[in-house]
């Protein structure tokens, strides 16, 4: 399985096969309505809400899924960040991949990882946190959720889609899109390079849609970044929970790392 889905992931990079007409028509915004509130309010509501996360804790659960080839492959992400904090713990799952499981250790401007190929199972890899990078098209660098969190406050575009009914509460579903420079961000050179050329042959952006859930009370309780290339769909969907609560996580003994200078394959973004 873990052939077909590097596979599947490179031809939504590469954007293989597309057209500008083929890309532009695969998923748009809705268009505003009447009632809708202007582009600019919607926008400075997601940022607000982003803005608040940030400085509180969650519970997360991200749902990776791509499509390609009659093939749909998934694999999750999920734990717990304090954002405030700067720390937090997280699981990477693929059912059925050649490495089915890892888990990243986020504290003291570093992450921890384990799993790391190379290195024996009870030793973890570590490495500085602003170092990690992206090796695929809408992966976060090792899974850092608080990059999903940059991102979906970049939207561009922004629209309010109405209203929907996201983890049993109501919620606000605006829409928008993200430019090039928020789509590469923090992305390895290698990866940036053939992102730019994908950019370059189909003549614009890469088009690539966001959406934010914000409830009542103003949080953020679910996010999702897609695009669709030529029949290669990513999605990457992340719904947020106990909002508030408190986080503890264990950091990793010394004696028990080791530096690291990069993590790439597919669990680890």
């Amino acid at each position: 399985m873990r052939r077909p889905l590097v596979l599947v992931a490179a031809a939504a990079l590469l954007c293989a096969g597309c057209s500008t007409d083929d890309a532009g028509n695969r998923d748009k915004p809705a268009a505003a309505s009447a009632s809708s509130t202007s582009s600019s309010d919607s926008r400075s509501a997601v940022r607000a809400a982003v803005a608040a996360l940030r400085e509180t804790s969650a519970e997360f659960r991200q749902e990776i899924e791509l499509k390609g080839e009659g093939q749909v492959y998934g694999l999750t992400v999920s734990g717990s960040f304090d954002f405030a904090a700067d720390k937090g713990h997280l699981a990477v799952d693929l059912p059925g991949g050649a490495i089915d499981h890892s888990e990243q250790v986020f504290g003291d401007g570093k992450i921890y990882i384990s799993g790391v190929q190379g290195i024996d199972e009870d030793v973890w890899g570590v490495m500085p946190r602003d170092k990690a990078q992206a090796h695929y098209l809408l992966r976060a660098p090792l899974n850092d959720p608080e990059h999903v969190l940059q991102q979906i406050a970049a939207m561009r575009e922004v629209s309010r889609e109405g209203e929907e009914e996201i983890q049993g509460v109501r919620a606000v579903r605006y829409r928008g899109i993200l430019d090039h420079r928020t789509v590469t961000l923090r992305m390895a050179p290698d990866v940036r390079t053939k992102t730019d050329l994908a950019r370059d042959a189909l003549g614009s952006d890469l088009p690539v849609f966001a959406d934010a859930w914000v409830d009542g009370r103003g949080r953020l309780v679910q996010t999702r970044m897609s695009t669709n290339l030529s029949g290669a769909q990513v999605t990457l969907t992340m719904a947020l929970s106990d909002i508030g609560e408190p986080v503890r996580v264990t950091v990793p003994k010394a004696a028990d790392t080791i530096p690291v200078n990069e993590v790439s394959g597919i669990l680890n973004g």
